[in-house]
């Protein structure tokens, strides 16, 4: 019995080790069977009886090896871990009956490669192809001693259940439980990372490959950068005269150099940078940044090339940023690496940017250089073979230096995965990104329902992200909305106030107490004059700050021939100093000095009051963000996953497409969504008849083929209203099969949801008030119950309209048409319109669902590197054949 059903998402992934290295792990291939046979031959007898529970003999390998490497089936499935040439381990999994959800699983990995997590990557790869063919938990045994493959299965799901039975311990996971196992996951990733990039970001050796005589090429003012900027660890230059560049050694090719270098930065011709690689990899290079550019276009050419780099770099290890990039940064003064082609040094500091464009990156290092925003770290990302910003994201979740992220991105390799990464760091970190509507690839929907999900402060351009940022470093966030604005800017200070009025900010009235300890009895704002002294200023901004009525203080100060504003900023440190819970900034106006920060934490200064504002207004909305519960994905019950996947299947092998209103009907009912009843009249007095029978008023719509819109006449009233409307709905659409009646529930609110599937983010939902349609709200899958709930509040309906209707109601309907997108892709578009949410619940009362096959998509949850895109190759789900001989049960092995 055949299935069209794949089990992978591709043929093969890579994948990083927990010591940073890179390993392939894929299906099992007959060929393999001398490299499995090795793996066990080269185990130590007590790590065979570890696996086995006995000692095995030859027989019994033997046997274990016609299991692993016979043809894969639904059933049975076996991936295997390969570092270059090398096996290193392999797990498998059988049912344990024809229909059941249950597996046996078994791993073991080469006695010399345990604790690298190659056991928990394989079980991670397992799992995603197990739970596609509908495998959902996985039971395993092993013997108490085996402390090994414990601790394994335990970092894989830190909820497994386990238990110790006549002498063995019995262990389950449910692949079911996303959240625990994603959590577990993303750690897993986080070290992996750390270890991986760590070559990458702060090498101890650093080699630049083209660096050559003339001033103006990339790899002669690298070269230099590196040098001037202080490199603290070994640095060599090679080029092919070997003949000394910047008063520095060179050596002819790689081969030469004395050492393996950890960082080989590549500057030579796009066609070169293949042989150099390879070279590099040969000589134990583990992280390249490649300059070079000439590697986009469409032709087969340019799309061997990538692959070849990008092949070339796996095959070796190597961690691989750009082609087409510009460069890197660390500012850590045990580092200190400058391997950049961006002019200007910015101060060392708390923000890490990754940009997809060279020339946005050095745009904003110029911009960070210019207003005193401090980074720990920088990398152009180029055209992305292998590093991408979900890559960066796990690496600087745990760098001490970096306290905020700010991310330039023009496309999504894995949105989904990005998303989860991305939320997880805003957590710890403020995640910030230029929202450039035209440079992104992907629609405005998707990016708004990602960022908006994830906690991404978005900002407009360089200057707005920086402005930004700078409020985010080293100060605390704000605890509320109350803005305090003390100084001596006259006009300038009741704008300030409005505008941070509109930022959504309040600038509250000041309590008798304080305003009594204020100068002439001021209230908020406090415009203290023009000539008001230092200590003026000073004692008023410390009143507003101890008084517990604000919880943020704006300084706005203006410079003139009669003050110092140097002076003065330094005198107001102090009331940063003694505030440390409050969140300070301040404006200085007519200054020639130029003053970014006050106080020892380093409160941001600017020269106008509307950056300064929308600031701390993005500041404070994040904070509100940060102190939100994450939500979760709760138990929605009487779902039917399997009646609903038997008749998207049907729908599917007639040709898909959009279904009949019955097939609509039944895959709604099978998630617990219901439909207001319709009942089908082709003449104008049976018409009348449904509508009698029904009670009025009724509706009346045009019985359309499903793919058409129909049209629809609401508030018939009374029988005439009927009759006369009969011929007008039904004459709307050609070859309308006469109308559907349905009776007319009168609800206060009618709201309007869809789906819309994407290959790459998953799918969106979009809830819209049918009374403002331009008013709408957006999430990506998985959904939340705070999601569903946030949704609905989101579309700003009026005051007096929410207690009226069954708010809970709808957040569930939210949910089961979310839950039932993310079961079963092949939804490609859905449509419940009209929604009428009354204090009796809510109704869809029309809707309207399109299948298509659901090709390779991203797995959120599966660790992977960017695939290797030879030209040629072709994603096809493989075709599994039922094993119609039950294999012998496999218990767990060691890792």
């Amino acid at each position: 019995m055949t299935t069209d059903l794949p089990v992978d998402n591709g043929a093969e992934a890579d994948a990083l080790a927990s010591d940073g290295g890179i390993v392939t792990i894929r299906p099992v291939r007959p060929e393999d069977r001398p490299g499995l046979a090795a793996l066990y031959s080269g185990a130590s007898p007590e790590n065979l009886g570890l696996r086995f529970f006995i000692v095995p003999g030859p027989s019994t390998v033997a046997a274990e090896l016609d299991s692993l490497v016979a043809p894969e089936t639904r059933d049975r499935l076996t991936v295997v871990a390969v570092e270059g040439r090398h096996l290193l381990g392999v797990a498998s999994c059988a049912r344990l009956d024809n229909a059941g959800r249950t597996a046996e699983i078994a791993a073991f990995v080469a006695d010399d490669h345990h604790g690298r997590g190659i056991g928990t990557l394989l079980l991670e790869h397992l799992a995603a192809r197990a739970r596609r063919v509908g495998i959902t938990t996985f039971l395993g045994q092993a013997l108490p001693r085996n402390a090994g493959v414990l601790r394994m299965v335990r970092d894989f799901h830190a909820h497994t259940r386990s238990h110790t039975r006549l002498g063995y311990v019995d262990v389950a996971i449910d692949l079911n439980d996303r959240p625990a196992l994603d959590r577990a996951a993303d750690a897993r990733d986080r070290v992996a990372e750390r270890a991986s990039l760590h070559p990458l970001l702060a090498p101890d050796s650093v080699a630049v490959i083209g660096a050559g005589q003339r001033h103006g090429g990339a790899g002669h003012e690298v070269l230099r950068a590196l040098r001037d900027y202080g490199f603290t660890g070994r640095l060599y230059a090679i080029n092919p005269s070997g003949r000394p560049v910047c008063g520095m050694p060179a050596v002819r090719s790689v081969a030469d150099l004395p050492e393996p270098v950890d960082l080989a930065v590549v500057a030579v011709r796009a066609d070169l940078v293949p042989g150099v690689l390879k070279e590099a990899g040969q000589r134990g290079v583990r992280a390249a940044v490649v300059l070079s550019k000439g590697f986009k276009g469409s032709g087969p050419a340019a799309r061997q090339r990538r692959g070849e780099v990008l092949r070339i770099a796996r095959e070796h290890g190597i961690r691989l940023v750009g082609p087409g990039s510009a460069g890197l940064l660390n500012t850590d003064p045990h580092v200190r690496l400058n391997a950049c082609l961006a002019p200007a040094r910015p101060p060392a500091g708390g923000l890490a940017v990754a940009a997809q464009s060279g020339t946005v990156g050095i745009a904003l290092l110029a911009d960070a250089a210019r207003s005193g925003c401090g980074v720990s770290g920088f990398v152009s990302l180029g055209e992305r073979f292998d590093v991408s910003a979900n890559d960066l994201i796990a690496y600087w979740y745990d760098d001490a230096a970096t306290q905020a992220v700010a991310l330039h991105l023009e496309s999504f390799g894995n949105p989904r995965r990005f998303a989860r990464t991305v939320r997880a760091l805003g957590r710890r970190k403020p995640v910030l990104a230029i929202e450039s509507r035209r440079a992104t690839t992907a629609s405005h929907d998707l990016v708004d329902a990602l960022f908006t999900q994830a906690g991404i402060i978005r900002t407009t351009g360089i200057g707005d992200m920086l402005d930004t940022a700078r409020m985010l470093i080293g100060q605390p966030l704000p605890t509320g909305t109350r803005i305090g604005i003390v100084g001596n800017a006259g006009g300038l200070t009741p704008l300030a106030a409005d505008r941070a009025e509109a930022a959504g900010l309040t600038c509250p009235p000041l309590s008798r107490e304080t305003r009594r300890q204020l100068p002439r009895g001021h209230d908020n704002p406090v415009d203290l004059g023009v000539d008001a002294t230092v200590p003026a200023i000073s004692e008023a901004a410390e009143i507003i700050a101890n008084s517990g009525e604000v919880d943020m203080l704006l300084l706005m100060i203006v410079g003139t021939r009669a003050n110092c504003p140097p002076g003065m900023m330094a005198e107001l440190g102090r009331v940063v100093d003694d505030h440390p819970d409050v969140t300070v900034t301040a404006v200085v106006i007519g200054s020639t000095d130029d003053v970014p920060t006050f106080g020892a934490r380093g409160a941001p200064v600017y020269q106008q009051p509307d950056p300064a504002v929308q600031a701390l207004s993005r500041a404070q909305r994040y904070a509100v963000w940060r102190r939100q519960p994450l939500g979760r994905r709760p138990d929605l019950p009487g779902l039917q996953t399997e009646r609903a996947r038997a008749l998207i299947g049907q729908a599917l092998a007639e040709g898909g497409g959009w279904l009949s209103r019955l097939r609509v009907s039944a895959i709604l009912r099978s998630y617990g969504i219901g439909l207001l009843p319709v009942f089908p009249a082709a003449t104008g007095v049976a018409a009348v008849a449904v509508a009698e029978r029904l009670g009025f008023p009724v509706v009346m719509r045009a019985a359309a083929a499903p793919d058409r819109p129909a049209a629809v006449r609401p508030g018939l009233t009374r029988v005439a209203d009927v009759r006369d409307a009969f011929d007008e709905v039904a004459g709307t659409v050609r070859g309308a099969a006469g109308v559907v009646m349905q009776r007319q529930i009168t609800a206060p609110t009618r709201l309007s949801a869809a789906i819309r599937h994407d290959p790459l983010f998953g799918s969106l939902l979009r809830l819209v008030s049918e009374e403002q349609s331009d008013v709408h709200a957006v999430r990506l899958m998985p959904l939340t119950d705070l999601d569903a709930r946030r949704m609905w509040r989101e579309l700003d309906l009026a005051a007096d309209r929410i207690p009226s209707f069954d708010t809970s109601a709808l957040e569930d309907l939210l949910l089961r048409v979310g839950r039932l997108a993310e079961d079963h892709p092949e939804i490609a578009a859905l449509e419940l319109a009209p929604v009428l949410a009354g204090p009796d619940g809510v109704t869809a009362a029309d809707a309207r669902i399109r299948v298509a096959a659901a090709g390779a998509e991203p797995d959120a949850g599966l660790r992977r590197l960017s695939p290797v895109a030879l030209p040629g190759a072709r994603s096809t789900g493989e075709r599994l054949t039922r094993d119609v001989t039950r294999a012998s049960r496999p218990r767990t092995g060691n890792s």
